[in-house]
């Protein structure tokens, strides 16, 4: 299946969630009302969820929006959302859906069939006449076998499929396709990005760039009301500063606590610490259209030169495995570790380069962002990677960007700018087949996807459009492994790690629970006052 949608960017995430009496120029929620303030690693970059690309955002919005269907707590586990059952056609290309009935979105507006076809119309469908509303530059990739959504009747909608796509119901989950309310898209139109409206348990209330983001409880959510009065969503970029604000009191909960923290934190009765693994990959991609890393040998020697070990032990604090390829260990069915390894070897490294034509090593340029979605300790770690490759000769020179200035800029490829780029990415619907399709497919070259050091392997592409299509999951492992085989040989990354996802709040804090996808959820998160 060709993939045919445009970026913006992507990727993980750290949270502060504390409880705080609400200051000056605050919008307040009554005298004693729960309040819930969550420090976000960067800046939101859009209140559409179609235009979303980041873990960071989707955390927000998360609380705004409903899926179709969702998954347990804790699990990867398919339930009933806003669909409360489904079925599929025997030849895999029908999915009818029951809608849940009296639905209304925070407009007072009705959920039904014909919101579900404008929601997917929308993204999918450039002659749509809200399709100006985008862009939407990850719907193609993770929606893109839709041929036609079809309103049976108010309650019930059927998706027609162009070919069996077997990701299909897991990407239901994602934030891409969060429901939204048609008559506020009509009514904001490009403006909707700033003035959300769905159906979750909170409702938008005000966004104020680079300082919050507001929102209250949704009294009427057919899930029950949330436990919470009001949300507030705060951009804290800087690492300490939220830790900072833990230990002293002015946030109640942190999510993605610093490596040189944990400790402390564990160590502090106050606190509870809590961590689990998840479905993570943080890399750096190289520009395998650009000499010098256009010659495996170069690739493979970098892969070597870096000691990914002493990363994990000694930057990340055994926060993290190491990374052998693409799958993070955590989507257990497709995941192997048979592939190429590359240990942390100078002397291979430096023979590579010398058969390569590079025995003095070459000049690099490396672009990290400052924080971001998974990022865990981005400048921390591209400087233990910028010495690992001086030790070879390779003279890298790294360039820091903001977050979002830092996905606008990897989105649109490395070009003749960079050598080198980190970036991270959840595989959030607990299924490799999105993230893959934009990072490593040859059709997610920009401008259409988010393959910004421009790989292309013909049999990497094949196995990858196979795998959606085949509906049996020990086949479908099957080919991703094989996949993966392939891939770490070609080495178009330096595989780094896979991050265990962590967190640490006030015991006064009740019924937080990580989530495998990376996602929160706040609707049934409790403060002890």
């Amino acid at each position: 299946m060709k993939r045919t949608a445009r970026w913006q960017v992507l990727v993980a995430v750290g949270l502060v969630v504390g409880w705080l009496l609400v200051g000056a120029g605050t919008p307040q929620a009554g005298p004693a009302a729960k309040t819930l303030v969550v420090g976000l690693v960067a800046e939101p970059t859009s209140m559409d969820p179609g235009q979303l690309t980041d873990v960071n955002s989707m955390r927000v919005l998360s609380s705004v929006y409903d899926t179709l269907v969702r998954f347990k707590e804790e699990s990867f586990t398919l339930e009933p959302g806003l669909a409360t059952s489904w079925t599929i056609s025997e030849d895999g290309l029908q999915y009818t859906f029951t809608l849940r009935q009296g639905v209304k979105f925070h407009d007072g507006s009705p959920f039904n069939a014909e919101a579900v076809k404008f929601t997917y119309d929308r993204l999918l469908d450039p002659k749509h006449p809200y399709a100006n509303t985008g862009p939407f530059p990850f719907a193609g990739f993770y929606y893109g076998a839709v041929k036609q959504v079809t309103a049976l009747d108010a309650s019930t909608v059927r998706f027609t499929l162009k070919q069996p796509f077997s990701p299909l119901l897991n990407n239901l989950t994602l934030n891409t396709g969060r429901i939204v309310s048609p008559a506020g898209v009509k009514k904001w139109g490009k403006e909707f990005a700033s003035h959300p409206t769905g159906t979750g348990p909170f409702k938008f209330v005000s966004w104020e760039k680079n300082v919050r983001i507001v929102l209250d409880a949704n009294p009427g959510y057919w899930d029950g009301r949330p436990r919470l009065d009001r949300l507030i969503f705060r951009p804290l970029p800087e690492e300490q500063t939220r830790v900072t604000e833990l230990l002293s009191g002015g946030v109640d909960f942190i999510v993605d606590v610093p490596p040189d923290n944990i400790d402390q934190v564990r160590k502090d009765a106050r606190f509870v610490f809590y961590q689990q693994p998840g479905p993570h990959v943080w890399w750096v991609t190289l520009n395998v259209n650009k000499k010098p890393f256009s010659d495996v040998r170069v690739r493979q020697a970098a892969n070597y030169a870096v000691n990914k070990e002493a990363i994990v032990n000694d930057i990340l604090k055994g926060t993290a495995t190491v990374s052998s390829g693409p799958v993070p260990p955590a989507i257990t069915w497709a995941y192997t570790d048979q592939v190429a390894r590359y240990p942390y070897d100078p002397a291979k490294a430096k023979q590579l380069l010398a058969e390569a034509g590079y025995p003095s090593g070459f000049p690099a340029i490396f672009w990290i962002p400052e924080s971001g979605s998974g990022m865990q300790s981005p400048k921390t770690m591209a400087q233990a990677i910028q010495a690992d490759l001086a030790v070879v000769g390779i003279k890298v020179q790294i360039q820091t960007f903001e977050w979002g200035a830092y996905l606008n800029q990897y989105g649109k490829g490395f070009g003749t700018a960079a050598d080198m780029g980190a970036l991270s990415f959840m595989l959030d619907p607990g299924d490799p087949a999105p993230m893959l399709s934009l990072i490593l497919d040859g059709h997610a070259l920009p401008p259409n996807g988010f393959n910004g050091g421009y790989y292309k392997n013909a049999e990497v592409d094949s196995l990858l459009d196979a795998a959606t299509r085949t509906v049996d999951l020990k086949r479908r492992g099957e080919l991703y492994r094989k996949m993966q085989q392939i891939v770490a040989t070609d080495a178009p990354w330096i595989f780094i790690d896979h991050a265990l996802q962590n967190a640490a709040g006030l015991k006064k804090v009740t019924n937080f629970k990580l989530h495998p996808s990376f996602y929160m959820f706040f609707n049934k998160i409790g403060v002890n006052q």
